[in-house]
């Protein structure tokens, strides 16, 4: 019996190391973010930031604080995500700093149907039109002509 327990030790003992480098794999990749690193730390963030949204929300819509920490606006200011050629991506490309772990942890956000996703100077309808097929974005671009608006429906 003393045996047995003893192969089943060593045998795990030199699989383990394998899989852990393989689990380690499979979470996604994360884009680095730029500026100063959270006080708080990733992990707090990680956890709490949907929390922190909706309250901040609650404290901009009800009691009308523009001066809130978790902004997405502020998100944006250092988790601006980059294509190949350096051009800021927006939500609905799959590298988007947010999609990656939302996707990952299949949960939909639907902040981006009213919010920017890329900060403040982007134009996102050209960022989205740049990721188009060229049939898809001469078809875009005739639409915002014709109707006189942009993505967000605004003249």
């Amino acid at each position: 019996m003393g045996r047995i327990l003893l192969m089943l030790t060593l045998a795990f003992g030199w699989v383990g190391p394998g899989l852990t480098e393989e689990r380690s794999s499979l979470w996604p990749e994360i884009p680095k973010a730029t500026g100063d690193p959270h006080p708080e730390g990733n992990a707090y963030w990680r956890k709490y930031h949907p929390d922190m949204l909706r309250h901040d929300r609650d404290l901009t819509m009800h009691q009308g604080d523009r001066q809130v920490q978790a902004s997405l606006k502020a998100c944006f200011d250092c988790h601006a995500a980059k294509d190949q050629a350096g051009q800021v991506v927006t939500y609905a490309d799959e590298r988007h700093f947010c999609r990656t772990c939302h996707d990952y942890a299949a949960v939909k956000v639907d902040c981006f149907m009213c919010h920017r996703s890329t900060p403040e100077g982007v134009d996102e309808t050209a960022v989205e039109h740049a990721g188009l097929d060229g049939r898809a974005r001469r078809i875009a671009a005739w639409l915002e002509e014709t109707t006189g608006t942009d993505r967000e429906g605004s003249r």
